[in-house]
């Protein structure tokens, strides 16, 4: 493998993402899913977005989906979108986007500030809200209501690393949300049942 970094192009970066997920985070057993479904597969994010290499790939190819978009931050359901958050907006800085990070907790906690949303978010801010993946969209949604409400964010998108094609798409558009995905399940070579 050819080695990857700043001058790579970001067709390059999104095939080596892809061949990470497929290498390294796509998984085939019996799982139960945050939906409460079952699967035959099982797609664990966090072996992408804990690894450099392809938190790198992954920081670099969603930036490319944000280029010339008026944002002020990206952020998601923690723990799930933790990494994502920090990688594209210190990558934001070298491609002079200069975004901010957020995080949902699934929970308000009941100490400090009893905040439901972390990080410099302000009112009337727009916010990208980033997923490793999706099927129902139910905890996206959830962060969704927890961002718009908690901190007046207005949020114009959601960025996944992979739709696996279970109504999440459909769940979001008919509230009103535009999801992207770098990568459909049947992308990474998994025949839908």
């Amino acid at each position: 493998m050819d080695s990857i970094g700043p001058a790579s192009d970001v067709a390059t970066l999104r095939k080596r993402l892809r061949d990470l997920i497929v290498e390294r985070a796509l998984q085939f057993g019996e799982f139960k899913l945050a939906s409460g479904q079952t699967s035959n597969y099982y797609i664990d994010g966090k072996q992408i977005t804990l690894s450099g290499e392809g938190l790198y790939c992954l920081a670099r190819v969603m930036l490319d989906q944000l280029e010339g978009e008026d944002i002020q931050a990206v952020g998601g359901m923690t723990i799930g979108a933790d990494p994502m958050a920090a990688a594209v907006s210190v990558l934001s800085i070298y491609f002079g986007m200069n975004l901010d990070a957020f995080l949902v907790r699934k929970e308000r906690k009941d100490r400090g500030t009893a905040q439901r949303v972390e990080g410099p978010l302000s009112p009337g801010e727009r916010v990208v809200i980033l997923e490793d993946v999706i099927t129902t969209g139910g905890s996206t949604l959830a962060a969704i209501k927890a961002v718009e409400e908690e901190r007046d964010a207005e949020v114009v998108r959601v960025i996944a690393i992979v739709d696996r094609l279970q109504g999440g798409r459909e769940n979001l558009a008919a509230e009103g949300y535009e999801l992207v995905s770098l990568f459909t399940v049947e992308e990474l070579g998994v025949k839908l049942q």
